[in-house]
């Protein structure tokens, strides 16, 4: 059995994520507040494994997720891309003439805003998880509140579907890291089978360092799928740079790694796993 800690309720996209990635494997889930407890739990047992979302194709990147894993001594292992579709929903004896607000997630509120604004008698009510909103709506009885969240969230917390599909863009997906502690890691993805990998490092202030670093990359046929900066805190026009890189051979990738060792600071593996 796989004890898999997420940030989120049962019902939510983690949830949803993680029954995904482990398809037919037994999963008991061990639900968080924060993105924090997570890795506490992960820490406290190595045994757990974490999913984590990092990036939302309309979002954009969860920049404090990245911070928790550079400073973690967690490894990533693998990754999963999961379609995101919301629905409104609320009590069996609610309907639209009833609802008076809609409560969720920000970044969900914020992916269903063009939906909101056909909807202005709807007050906008921001909570910690999507399908916590449709829990707690259902286990206080809160006439004329509505709630944003998967559908099957949804139906499991036993609210009535008002309509489905509200999400904005259509093409809505969010990529959930699988991480564990790094002792287990060779359970979970054979390193021979890896063909992507995350990177973070920092980089003298100098005038082509980030280019030359690339250039490097690009001549062992490493291909850069993402790069992501943050300002390093107390060092004014410093930053860290959060890479995804993707390659064919295990060998040149090491390659590459040890060729830009020197021209790089504090450089760390966050994980190699092989790409979905």
């Amino acid at each position: 059995m796989k004890r898999i800690a997420i940030q989120g309720l049962i019902g939510s996209f983690h949830d949803i994520a993680a029954h995904q990635f482990f398809d037919g494997e037994q999963v008991q889930l061990i639900c968080c507040a924060t993105f924090e407890e997570v890795f506490e739990n992960i820490k406290r047992d190595p045994t757990v494994i974490g999913m984590l979302a990092i990036e939302n194709t309309i979002a954009g990147s969860l920049l404090h997720n990245y911070e928790l894993l550079r400073e973690a001594d967690i490894t990533v292992v693998g990754e999963h891309k999961l379609h995101i579709s919301h629905c409104i929903c609320c009590l069996p004896e609610d309907s639209w003439e009833t609802v008076q607000e809609v409560h969720s997630h920000p970044v969900a509120l914020m992916q269903c805003r063009g939906f909101l604004a056909n909807h202005p008698e709807l007050k906008a009510v921001e909570s910690e998880d999507t399908a916590g909103s449709a829990k707690y709506i259902a286990e206080h009885q809160c006439r004329g509140w509505a709630a944003i969240c998967s559908a099957e969230a949804a139906k499991l917390y036993g609210m009535k579907i008002l309509e489905d599909h509200i999400e904005d863009n259509k093409h809505n997906f969010t990529r959930f890291l699988v991480t564990c502690h790094p002792q287990k890691a060779d359970f979970l993805r054979p390193l021979q089978d890896t063909d992507k990998s995350s990177l973070v490092f920092a980089l003298p202030h100098e005038e082509g360092s980030l280019s030359q670093v690339l250039s490097i990359l690009s001549f062992y046929r490493i291909n850069l799928t993402k790069i992501q900066s943050l300002p390093i805190i107390g060092h004014e026009w410093e930053y860290l740079f959060y890479v995804d890189v993707t390659y064919d051979t295990l060998t040149r990738y090491r390659q590459s790694i040890d060729a830009i060792m020197p021209l790089t600071r504090e450089l760390k593996i966050l994980g190699e796993y092989k790409s979905k």
